[in-house]
């Protein structure tokens, strides 16, 4: 009888937790209050995104699983192998830093549901691995080291859960209504959607503060999944509750619901404006591959050159935007060489230059952008960036400018560029004297301090 008793105390308890949780609002904020929420991740610009998991050792593409259409039976072995020993962490965290990147978003559970943390709620998970450990835990502790902001990445979607209805984007796919619902006979959504709300839960709560979580993603329609399969305010709702300050991406379904997500999401696009929501600008990341993969994939070679990459960095920024950039480390824990080798020359890059990207955006309305260059603005400097992509011969004009510059340099060496008012065209215009070499610099910048 006592143990009747209790049973009930707790589940009445339960009850009155969700209830508060489902009536409880999303929190509110002015814009101002937003952006004060945000400007560490607006000033940073360059994060580092990895995606890490089973399908490392495949290696050919992340979402292998799908595409070859294999069930978890066929997918065990990789977890039966999953073992990267030569991870260090900490060569990850030096790697990024070295880089110029300040935040890092990780794949905690990509879509086939692989955990890389230590669920309570799944044994699928790394520390049931040959590994044997935590490797979210390890991470943050790497991470943080370097002074590098903490993110996680959760998939919504999971291809290994015994609860989530098979839909279009599941390895089991179907072609008719009827044949889903065979398959979905017995799968039960609202127990999967207190799976992932209690995963969640775990990640901010057991691994200190976090500061964005990055969930990917909804797609919904007949035999797809949205808010609803999610219960994405809820979702959302807790998550904020358990830390306050986190940033969260566009990808819950929430689009029209206030508060619903802090920045927008353009994937391995390079956007042609700032993007807009109803007319207003808002917070945007571009997510980038250094090839045509998120995961690694060794014998995948459309690979972008280091100064392709350097020129979406400034480009993001020369629109108000971030760039996440995205490594897929092998099975064995190390990064490609191919990515070595090109975040060694972002950073040397970097190095010299950053000052063009860490807490700039777009330049003021007027200024007119010369051919072959994008600019950067940073307005708490008052200082521009002329970023020349295709070196010019000798000279460059800056339209309408004379009566707004003091003073220009290179950024790399804080050599002085010399310039004299006027030009072909305009008597207002600035006609800068370039030397005739291009300076050893991937894209070189000019830095000039306006009055």
């Amino acid at each position: 009888m006592k143990t009747k008793t209790l049973f009930t105390s707790l589940l009445l308890v339960s009850i009155l937790f969700t209830a508060q949780v489902s009536l409880a609002q999303l929190p509110k904020e002015t814009d101002a209050h937003k952006a004060e929420r945000m400007k560490w991740w607006t000033d940073a610009r360059f994060g580092m995104f990895i995606h890490w998991g089973l399908y490392a050792l495949p290696a050919r593409h992340e979402w292998v699983k799908n595409a070859e259409r294999m069930t978890n039976e066929q997918y065990q072995k990789y977890f039966e192998m999953f073992n990267p020993d030569m991870w260090d962490p900490h060569e990850w965290a030096k790697m990024a830093k070295a880089a110029g990147m300040k935040y890092v978003v990780l794949t905690a559970k990509h879509h086939e549901g692989f955990c890389l943390f230590d669920s309570k709620f799944t044994d699928y998970k790394a520390p049931n691995t040959p590994y044997g450990k935590d490797l979210i835990k390890e991470y943050v502790e790497a991470f943080r080291a370097e002074g590098l902001k903490v993110g996680f990445y959760y998939s919504l979607i999971d291809w290994h859960h015994p609860d989530y209805t098979i839909d279009s984007n599941h390895p089991q796919r179907q072609t008719s209504d009827t044949a889903y619902i065979r398959l979905n006979k017995g799968r039960d959504m609202s127990k999967y959607r207190e799976y992932i709300k209690n995963q969640v839960r775990e990640l901010l709560t057991n691994y200190g503060e976090i500061s964005i979580i990055w969930f990917d993603f909804s797609f919904p329609g007949k035999h797809g999944k949205g808010h609803d399969d999610w219960d994405s305010e809820n979702l959302l709702k807790m998550a904020r509750s358990l830390q306050p300050g986190i940033i969260v991406d566009d990808r819950l379904d929430l689009n029209n619901v206030e508060g619903g997500w802090d920045f927008t999401t353009p994937e391995q696009v390079q956007v042609s404006k700032w993007p807009e929501v109803n007319g207003k600008r808002v917070p945007w990341e571009t997510c980038q591959t250094f090839s045509g993969s998120w995961g690694y994939y060794r014998d995948e070679n459309t690979w972008k050159s280091p100064s392709q990459l350097i020129e979406l960095l400034i480009e993001s920024v020369s629109k108000g935007g971030n760039l996440l950039l995205n490594v897929g480390p092998t099975a064995r824990g190390v990064f490609d060489f191919r990515a070595q080798e090109r975040l060694k020359v972002m950073g040397e890059w970097m190095k010299y230059n950053n000052r063009s990207i860490y807490g700039c955006t777009e330049a003021p309305a007027g200024i007119t952008v010369p051919a072959n260059t994008l600019l950067t603005y940073n307005p708490v400097t008052k200082r521009l960036y002329v970023h020349l992509l295709a070196y010019p011969l000798g000279s460059l004009t800056l339209p309408d400018m004379a009566d707004k510059v003091k003073y220009i340099q290179f950024l790399h060496d804080a050599s002085e560029i010399r310039f004299r008012k006027g030009g072909d065209d305009a008597k207002n215009d600035l006609t800068l004297s370039l030397p005739v070499q291009k300076p050893q610099v991937e894209i070189p910048v000019l830095e000039i301090f306006l009055k």
